[in-house]
């Protein structure tokens, strides 16, 4: 059976990434990453859903990473606030370059051909690590290293987050059981940028938002 490694935070995009390689029939072989995260219940609902799907899942300790992003990124430094809007603290600095290293090497340990994360369309203007671009180099990177044909790609990476909302619809994705907001919880704060972007593609997906808002 054909594998793939899949990073998932537990967020829409990752989980519906993840639902998309399990109707390719891939044997799924999922990646959760703790990174010092304020928001460590992403890391639950992550377990959770790999839980239902019956995938493998593993979740890895970055945690002393939170010492390189401490007044770097408001995700992690808890001195640095949450925006309503995207600002730059929102940003942890090449997140994803650092992950996918990580899953390159997972994959060539376990034969894994394809490596997927949840970028898409509507990340590219604010994050140089969701570029299309950058993961294509990336996987040139992956291919020296590994010596293998490992291919690493998005499968929404054509679909801004919208549309993202109506493939895991389709894919029969439980979106209330994702978590995007970047506090810990219990619920989803909504006023963070990503809890108004969670929001405001539901309503442009014309998608009834399933999510518990702290703030309506």
């Amino acid at each position: 059976m054909k594998k793939c490694v899949v990073i998932l935070s537990g967020g829409p995009d990752s989980v519906t990434a993840a639902y998309w390689a399990l109707e390719k029939d891939y044997e799924v072989h999922a990646l959760t990453f703790n990174y010092g995260q304020k928001a460590q219940i992403e890391i639950k609902h992550a377990a959770e859903i790999s839980k239902t799907l019956g995938i493998t899942h593993k979740i890895i300790d970055l945690s002393n990473l939170s010492e390189i992003y401490e007044g770097v990124t408001s995700l992690v430094d808890s001195g640095i606030e949450v925006t309503g809007e995207f600002t730059d603290p929102i940003i942890v600095p090449f997140r994803n370059g650092v992950f996918l290293s990580i899953a390159v090497a997972y994959a060539d340990g376990v034969g894994a051909d394809l490596v997927l994360y949840g970028a898409h369309a509507g990340d590219e203007e604010f994050y140089p690590d969701c570029r299309r671009e950058f993961y294509e180099a990336f996987q040139e990177a992956a291919r020296l290293g590994t010596g293998r044909g490992i291919t690493i790609t998005s499968p929404l990476s054509h679909l801004r987050k919208s549309g993202v909302l109506r493939e895991a619809a389709r894919l029969s994705v439980p979106l209330e059981k994702t978590w995007s907001c970047y506090l810990p919880g219990p619920d989803h704060c909504g006023a963070c940028e990503s809890c108004n972007n969670r929001r405001r593609a539901f309503a442009e997906a014309g998608i009834t938002d399933p999510t518990k808002y702290e703030h309506e």
